[in-house]
C-alpha cells in the first residue's frame, strides 16, 4: 500500500494555529507549490471559508481532478464523522463542527479527517520507518517480519498513533493512542506530557538550574548540552535524560499492549542524541514484586535501532532451526521477542502529509 506510482489526487491541509497550509498530493508525492492562508482561528466564518477558499485555489491549480481530501485537524472530534469539537489553538471551533460533512458538500468528494499523531503513524507504517526495518531485515537475510507500528510525535504536546497490519487503529470514540495523559513516573500525579514535551525540557532545566523555565528553548538548551552555547551541560544533559526516562516509562505501558515497532518524530527528535538511550532503557527496566524480586516490564526488548550495535543485534536475532518430534524435519525458531524503537525515515511533516494521501486511497479501495 505504498502508493508511490498511484496516480489519483488528494488535497490536503496542514492546519495550524495561525496558517493552514494546502498541498495536493499524487505517488506520495507535492504535486506543484503549497498554498498559504492565515488561519483566522478566532472567528468561526472566517475560519470556515478560508478553508473552502484554500481547497478551491488548490483544485484550480492541479491538472487533474481530485479523489478525495484527506488532512490532519486538531482534536478533540469525532474523526469518523468529520465533527469537530472545543479546540484550544482554534478557539471558533466550539460545540461541534461538522467540518467534515460541509466540505463533502462543498466539493462533492469523500472527506477524511484524523489527528496528526494518527496520521505521522500512517505515513511511517505505510512508507516510512516499518518498511525501512523490514527492508533492513530482508537484507540480513532474518525470516522476521514487522506489521505493527505505534508512531509518537515529540514538540508542543506529546501525540501518538497506531498502526495495525495496514490499519490505522482509532478506537470507538476517536481516541485511541491518546498517550499524552498518560501517569507521569516521576510526578504521578501530572499528566505524561507535562514531561514529555518542549514545556517538560525546558522545566527540567530551569529546575536544575534554577533559571525561568520559559528563557531558553529546547534548542537552546540542546546546544548548552553540546558545548555550543554558554551554559550548565550537565543540567542541559540531565534535562534531556529526564524527558527521555518519563517516555520510555510510557511508551513501554502503550507497548505492552501494541507489542510493534516504535517510531518518534516531532521537533524535539533533532535531540534525540540526549534522550533516546534513556528512553529505551527505561523500556527495558525492570518492575518487582511486593517482595522486591524483579520481574520484566514488557515480554519484548526494546533495542535503539539509532545505535549501530544494537540494529546489527536486532537484525541478527536468535534464529534456529528446531527439529520437529518424531519426524526427521526442521522448522525456523527465534526465541528473541524484540521490538526496535528508531527515528522517523520521513521527516514529520512529511509523515503526515503521506499518511493522509494513503488513508484517503485505501478508504476509497477498500469501498470498491
Amino acid at each position: 500500500m505504498a502508493y508511490q506510482d498511484d496516480d489519483r489526487i488528494v488535497l490536503t491541509l496542514d492546519a495550524g494555529g495561525t496558517n493552514f497550509v494546502f498541498s495536493a498530493i499524487q505517488g506520495n508525492k507535492e504535486v506543484g507549490s503549497p498554498i498559504r492562508l492565515p488561519s483566522n482561528a478566532d472567528h468561526l466564518q472566517k475560519c470556515l471559508q478560508t478553508i473552502i477558499s484554500g481547497f478551491s485555489l488548490l483544485m484550480e491549480k492541479t491538472s487533474a481532478e481530485p479523489v478525495a481530501i484527506s488532512f490532519a485537524f486538531p482534536g478533540p472530534a469525532d474523526y469518523p464523522n468529520g465533527v469537530i469539537g472545543d479546540l484550544a489553538n482554534l478557539p471558533s471551533f466550539r460545540g461541534g463542527i461538522p467540518l467534515g460533512p460541509m466540505l463533502e458538500r462543498q466539493f462533492n468528494l469523500p472527506v477524511y479527517i484524523n489527528n496528526d499523531g494518527d496520521l505521522f503513524a500512517y505515513g511511517e507504517a505505510i512508507a516510512g520507518f516499518l518498511p525501512w526495518v523490514n527492508e533492513q531485515l530482508e537484507r540480513a537475510a532474518s525470516p522476521k517480519r514487522y506489521k505493527n507500528l505505534l508512531g509518537l510525535t515529540f514538540g508542543t504536546g506529546f501525540g501518538a498513533g497506531i498502526v495495525s497490519d495496514g490499519e490505522l487503529f482509532l478506537g470507538d470514540n476517536s481516541a485511541a493512542a491518546e498517550i499524552w495523559s498518560m501517569r507521569n513516573k516521576l510526578r504521578p500525579e501530572s499528566f505524561v506530557e507535562e514531561g514529555v514535551s518542549i514545556r517538560g525540557v525546558q522545566k527540567a532545566y530551569a529546575a536544575r538550574t534554577g533559571a525561568k523555565w520559559d528563557e531558553l528553548t529546547p534548542k537552546d538548551i540542546f546546544n548548552i548540552a553540546s558545548g555550543q552555547r554558554r551554559g550548565d551541560a550537565a543540567a542541559a544533559k540531565a534535562a534531556f535524560a529526564e524527558f527521555g526516562e518519563i517516555a520510555g516509562d510510557a511508551i513501554a505501558n502503550a507497548s505492552i499492549l501494541i507489542d510493534g515497532l516504535v517510531v518518534i518524530g516531532g521537533g524535539l527528535v533533532g535531540a534525540c542524541d540526549y534522550f533516546l538511550a534513556a528512553l529505551v532503557d527505561e523500556m527495558n527496566a525492570p518492575l518487582h514484586s511486593y517482595e522486591g524480586a524483579a520481574v520484566k516490564r514488557m515480554e519484548s526488548r526494546a533495542y535503539n535501532l539509532e545505535d549501530g550495535a544494537e540494529l546489527s543485534v536486532f537484525l541478527q536475532g536468535e534464529a534456529t532451526m528446531v527439529a520437529i518430534p518424531g519426524i526427521d524435519q526442521t522448522v525456523p525458531y527465534d526465541p528473541l521477542k524484540r521490538i526496535g524503537v528508531g527515528i522517523s525515515r520521513l521527516g514529520t511533516s512529511e509523515a503526515i502529509s503521506i499518511g493522509a494521501y494513503a488513508f484517503a486511497l485505501h478508504a476509497l479501495d477498500k469501498k470498491e
